[in-house]
């Protein structure tokens, strides 16, 4: 047997060689799934990035224990295997990474669930994908060897890697957020891509996000119903849907006059609805907006939201059964109260379980879970599908088969070459958007319903549509008109027609808030209670128009809410009003 003993190499001998092959090994667990996420477009480059210098850790204890290298080095590459084995098959299947809102799905699911799921994706070609990867990382470790340095050396460089790998950056995330515990959150997006910092990251954000959406689901479970709430259509048969869109600016969409042909479907289908054009949000952001537009919060009463039942809420004390369908985000720490709002349904799909929003995750998933739910035995149900629309990075919002807009044709002259491949992205986006909703529009016609579906998205978004054509996204301290213009449309059966007035040509250019969408909702369904304030319905004899407030209501004192109609431009390439001239 071989002894292996220190050698007194210096560093112009050091085996560099053996180093690389130790990284390498090292690597390959994590490498691997973030190659195939690169290779097939589903993400950015952040994961790669982060995943090879986190793998640089398992350095220091080789250098430090050059005799036990191999016997390390198993043992690690044991717990990285398994991990790996996991990420690695998940991506397999879903074509997506690893995150916690994978560890959320695998704890609210029962054992039937995940055998329903084998059953479903499994096939042979992963059993030999699974054993390549392992035979592989076999042969990495038949490679290895140990990388003596002197002591001494070998003590600065194994201190050196641990302060560039974990010292340095949670230093530098603590200073920024100024607090430890900041830090630490910022240091685990960090390390989450590498395994097994993936798993143990995934599961102590779980817990966190879990304690901090039962706290709200706690309080809702306290918040008293509505007061004497009467419905017209009590114990008849009823399917109403609500489709909440994702960062959809109405700007762009041919159906309100856009130039380009953006929503071809939904322009067949103009003449089946009731489309409002004259609707907002009050706020840029997908959760801040909802916590306005899902409950009787708004503008000047942003905190009801606590202390008043939701729509979801609202829907289930009159005696509906409550569907929610997203293809958002499950559990991130940002993310908690749109799974608060969904928990508080009967049932829930969660389809979307990428890490980050940069990953491609089409919308198309949602449909067949929406048709399971149009075929529930219930006789009445509320539907809430969640889109996650013309969500930047648009790129990854739409297949292949949507890259309609490619060239400058119908791009305006003030947008720049370098800009061009961003705006066609969006107008791509909003193209499989169209795609999605007129598919939900005409599945739901075909089901027979008695009912309504309602469409709308949570906010706009501006892509380089403003004067000056410099913005991208959306900034509540620098607002934009495209920011906040969203679509808002409605289509009722024929059966609900037959029994409910559904002649709204002379409310469609009104002034709207969707922070108000609860009254416009409940008074659309029939739905009355002490609560109801019908000036505040879109399609009630009694809305008053009212000042389309837009802004950060918790910071009033010192930026006072903007009045919407006193920021619209006068004109912009893509506003309806010019592209119809």
């Amino acid at each position: 047997m071989t002894v292996f003993k220190r050698s007194n190499t210096t560093a112009k001998g050091f085996d560099w060689a053996g180093f690389l092959w130790l990284f390498l090994f090292f690597w390959y667990f994590s490498g691997i799934t973030q190659l195939l996420i690169q290779l097939t477009g589903t993400s950015g480059f952040t994961g790669f990035r982060q995943a090879f210098v986190m793998s640089a850790i398992w350095l220091a204890p080789m250098l430090l224990f050059p005799r036990q290298t191999r016997v390390m080095a198993a043992v690690i590459g044991v717990v990285l295997w398994a991990c790996s084995m996991a990420s690695l098959g998940y991506f397999f299947i879903y074509q997506q990474e690893f995150s916690q809102s994978v560890i959320f799905i695998m704890f609210e699911s029962n054992i039937s669930e995940a055998g329903e799921y084998m059953t479903q994706y499994f096939a042979w070609w992963m059993v030999a994908a699974f054993l390549a990867h392992t035979l592989f990382a076999y042969f990495l470790w038949t490679r290895l060897r140990p990388v003596y340095m002197p002591r001494g050396r070998a003590l600065v460089a194994a201190t050196a890697i641990l302060v560039a790998v974990v010292g340095y950056p949670l230093i530098k995330q603590t200073a920024r957020t100024g607090s430890l515990a900041g830090g630490f959150e910022k240091f685990e997006t960090r390390i989450e891509p590498a395994v097994p910092w993936q798993m143990a990251v995934a599961y102590h954000r779980y817990l966190d996000t879990l304690a901090g959406m039962q706290d709200m689901l706690d309080s809702a479970s306290k918040i008293p119903p509505l007061k004497n709430l009467k419905d017209t259509m009590a114990n008849q048969p009823a399917t109403l849907v609500l489709v909440i869109g994702e960062s959809t600016n109405r700007q762009r969409m041919s159906l309100y006059g856009y130039p380009r042909e953006t929503t071809p479907e939904l322009d067949k289908l103009k003449d089946q609805m009731a489309v409002f054009d004259n609707v907002i949000t009050p706020r840029p952001y997908t959760i801040e907006a909802l916590q306005q537009v899902l409950t009787f919060a708004d503008e000047e009463n942003p905190d009801l939201y606590l202390s008043t039942p939701s729509l979801v809420s609202m829907m289930k004390q009159a005696g509906y059964k409550t569907f929610w369908i997203t293809n958002q985000q499950t559990m991130t720490k940002r993310n908690t109260m749109l799974t608060t709002f969904s928990e508080q349904a009967d049932e829930q799909v969660y389809l979307n379980n990428n890490r980050n929003q940069n990953a491609a995750q089409y919308d198309g998933d949602v449909i067949a879970p929406f048709n399971k739910a149009l075929a529930d035995a219930a006789p009445r149900k509320l539907i809430v599908v969640h889109l996650l629309g013309t969500h930047m990075s648009y790129q990854y919002r739409y297949p292949p088969t949507f890259n309609k807009f490619t060239d400058r044709k119908g791009v305006p002259e003030g947008v720049r070459d370098d800009q061009v491949p961003t705006y066609n992205s969006y107008d791509n986006a909003v193209l499989y958007n169209d795609f999605v909703v007129s598919s939900l529009i005409k599945d739901y016609a075909k089901s027979d319903p008695n009912g309504f579906l309602m469409y709308l998205s949570d906010h706009g978004e501006d892509v380089f549509d403003s004067v000056g054509h410099s913005t991208l996204g959306r900034n509540e301290a620098k607002p934009t008109a495209p920011m906040y213009t969203i679509p808002f449309m409605a289509w009722a059966s024929p059966k609900w027609r037959e029994t409910h007035d559904w002649s709204f040509a002379g409310d469609l250019a009104r002034p709207y808030s969707s922070s108000q969408l609860i009254h416009t909702w409940a008074d659309l369904a029939g739905l009355s209670f002490d609560e109801l304030d019908r000036s505040k319905s879109l399609v009630s004899d009694s809305f008053t128009p009212r000042p389309l407030m837009i802004g950060n209501p918790y910071e009033r004192q010192s930026r006072p809410l903007i009045d919407f109609s006193l920021m619209k431009p006068k004109s912009t390439p893509t506003d309806p009003a010019v592209a119809q001239k």
